[in-house]
């Protein structure tokens, strides 16, 4: 952002940071307002967050991807495909300094976004790679892989059974569909060696919607 102007500005129409923000992101809360007043800047100039999303822009997409950090175990690795503006991996990445944070988006303009914030925000961290998820061929395999509206769960598992580590864990963040598309999905899951999975709701309690999240691990075979 600059000047004090535009920062005023920016903040006036975030607003300010709610109660939970406290609670999911603790010391690290200035990096998460400034994060959520970039998004609202430059997201928004750029086409990557609409101008509508602007007033709920804590609560139903920082908030809504840092609370699933709470799945995450100490010290693991994670990448998030199709990372796009950066949802659910900074808000993650903010809210949980000891794990690795690899956004991975195929979009240059968005890659270009997403090597600005990490820089802005100085999350040391964090890495950066464009390339689509299938094609990734990671130097080690991730103990967790996440999305948000990316594509159906089916096809989110096929991408992401490459990138995960044997009992590694896809963490695709999706709404009341959920069941639905895990039903959907079972063939694939079964073919592609998952061990198991099922649905997760985080958040309750200290957001106002609590986070449903897919969750597959992977077995020997993943």
């Amino acid at each position: 952002m600059t000047g004090d102007y535009q920062d005023e500005v920016s903040r006036e129409t975030v607003g300010e940071p709610p109660p939970a923000a406290r609670v999911v992101f603790g010391a690290r809360l200035e990096l998460a307002r400034q994060y959520t007043e970039w998004l609202a800047d430059a997201g928004i100039e750029r086409g990557l967050i609409g101008p509508r999303e602007v007033p709920r822009l804590w609560e139903r997409h920082v908030l809504n991807c840092g609370v699933v950090a709470d799945l995450v175990d100490t010290n693991e690795s994670v990448a998030d495909v199709g990372s796009g503006a950066g949802l659910p991996g900074i808000p993650m990445a903010i809210a949980r300094s000891d794990v690795s944070v690899t956004l991975i988006e195929p979009m240059q303009r968005r890659i270009r976004f997403l090597e600005e914030t990490v820089d802005l925000l100085g999350l040391d961290h964090v890495t950066v790679v464009r390339a689509r998820a299938q094609d990734h061929v990671p130097p080690e395999p991730f103990d967790v892989v996440t999305a948000r509206a990316v594509t159906k769960l089916a096809d989110l598992a096929a991408w992401s059974s490459s990138l995960l580590r044997p009992g590694g864990r896809l963490m695709a963040l999706k709404g009341a569909s959920v069941h639905d598309e895990l039903r959907q999905a079972v063939k694939t899951l079964r073919r592609l060696g998952a061990s198991s999975w099922t649905v997760e709701t985080v958040g309750d309690g200290v957001v106002d919607q609590a986070t449903v999240v897919a969750v597959v691990t992977m077995g020997q075979g993943g």
